[in-house]
């Protein structure tokens, strides 16, 4: 999650990750081209063995400079708990996940939603990346996970 802008980027899903699993996550998340930490000063993480320090290496390797929570201090690294407890009650609680596959679908959906249509309070009720809308366009529903969340917008503009 990039903490000013509130946007939230996937790194993988996998039924059993490993450090090698989220050291991969790290290099692809500063990919020269489009990676999401390009740019940033700091990563915060907790103190999971996940991240270890080959993982913290890639990140020193392109000049970002660790944080690493104290133990058991979740209300440290509070906008990414509040990503977590969102997802988890307006998505994932409400649904029957029976696969992989259908978790990323879930997920990926979720993603859009919450980057491009979800007003933020932190924002001043903005949202964190609003497709270009033509404001003399009526305002439409945008239904999302079969209508279990919704969004309104106008119509967005010619390109």
């Amino acid at each position: 999650m990039d903490i000013g802008s509130r946007e939230v980027r996937l790194g993988g899903i996998v039924h059993a990750p490993d450090s090698n699993w989220t050291t991969q996550i790290a290099r692809n998340m500063c990919d020269m081209w489009d990676g999401f930490l390009l740019g940033k000063k700091y990563l915060i993480h907790d103190r999971d063995s996940l991240f270890n320090k080959r993982f913290d290496s890639v990140f020193e390797s392109i000049r970002i400079t660790i944080k690493k929570l104290p133990p058991f201090t979740p209300q440290m690294n509070a906008r990414m708990e509040n990503f977590i407890r969102a997802i988890k009650t307006e998505c994932l609680d409400k649904m029957i996940i029976t696969s992989e596959t259908q978790l990323r679908l879930v997920v990926k959906e979720y993603l859009e939603y919450w980057n491009h249509y979800r007003p933020h309070s932190g924002l001043g009720g903005a949202m964190v990346k609003p497709y270009p809308q033509d404001m003399n366009a009526p305002i439409k529903e945008v239904s999302f996970l079969g209508g279990l969340l919704h969004g309104y917008r106008r119509e967005q503009a010619a390109a």
